[in-house]
């Protein structure tokens, strides 16, 4: 439970800092160094990773909506089949985040478990 909690944090951490200066893949990167410094077991490397950057990509969103009162988000959600919610609209893209989290974490246990032996 430990190593879950200090990965999650890390892995916040991580993704904060990257991206600043690099693109939307930076979270991907943060999963994958998390997972190599920190061990995690079964699911958790999928899920730790996985609600660390859709809470973080829903906080993120949810606060550059805010500046401009959601305008951008409805008009796109319009584009999309999500009825112009803009609700639905920071749900799935904490979801697509999260979900490319995941991913590259269970690559980055590969990797060390590769490293390893």
């Amino acid at each position: 439970m430990k190593n879950n909690s200090i990965n999650f944090i890390v892995t916040i951490v991580l993704a904060v800092i990257l991206s600043q200066f690099l693109p939307w893949w930076s979270v991907m990167l943060a999963s994958l160094i998390s997972a190599l410094l920190i061990r995690l077991k079964k699911s958790a490397v999928f899920f730790v990773p996985f609600i660390a950057i859709t809470f973080f990509w829903m906080a993120y969103a949810f606060y550059l909506g805010n500046t401009n009162d959601f305008i951008l988000a409805n008009k796109i959600a319009v584009l999309l089949p999500l009825g112009g919610s803009s609700f639905l609209l920071i749900l799935v893209t904490g979801i697509i985040g999260g979900i490319a989290a995941g991913i590259s974490a269970v690559f980055g246990k590969q990797v060390a478990s590769i490293l390893k032996s």
